[in-house]
């Protein structure tokens, strides 16, 4: 067998592996999530938006308010008023962690964009970190 005909088999090889991964983790699941958390921030829901962070912010907020005040402290205010977001690209890193772009208009249409990382937990999806930077341009 030639070099370049074992080249070829391993990527007709890896264009059959990759396809069957993606497909375990549908993108609807973890962006079901981001959304809830979201939905839960801009109506201040503190306890729902705590719902579906990641096991070690629930370990240290044991208090849902404390977790939202801490959020808003930490720059996220325009996350957390934001008028829409929508989804962009995403990478699964891991079977179990998948980094996710997602896109905000402010509620003063300054534009965000975040990436968040999610952990397959056993209770499912959930935030474990969020780094957000805004953006030039204004939204609509």
């Amino acid at each position: 067998m030639t070099k370049l005909s074992v080249i070829g088999a391993f990527f007709a090889l890896f264009l059959l592996i990759v396809p069957a991964a993606a497909q375990e983790a549908a993108p609807a699941d973890w962006q079901t999530v981001i959304t809830g958390q979201i939905e839960a921030f801009r109506e201040h829901d503190s306890a729902a938006a705590l719902s579906f962070a990641g096991a070690s912010f629930k370990q240290g907020f044991g208090d849902p308010e404390a977790f939202y005040r801490a959020i808003e402290g930490m720059g996220y205010a325009p996350l957390m008023t934001s008028r829409a977001h929508s989804f962009g690209v995403y990478e699964l890193v891991a079977p179990n962690v998948v980094m996710q772009a997602v896109s905000f208009t402010g509620d003063d249409q300054a534009l965000y964009e975040a990436i968040y990382q999610l952990n397959l937990e056993t209770d499912g999806w959930r935030v474990a970190g969020v780094q957000m930077v805004k953006k030039p341009g204004i939204g609509v």
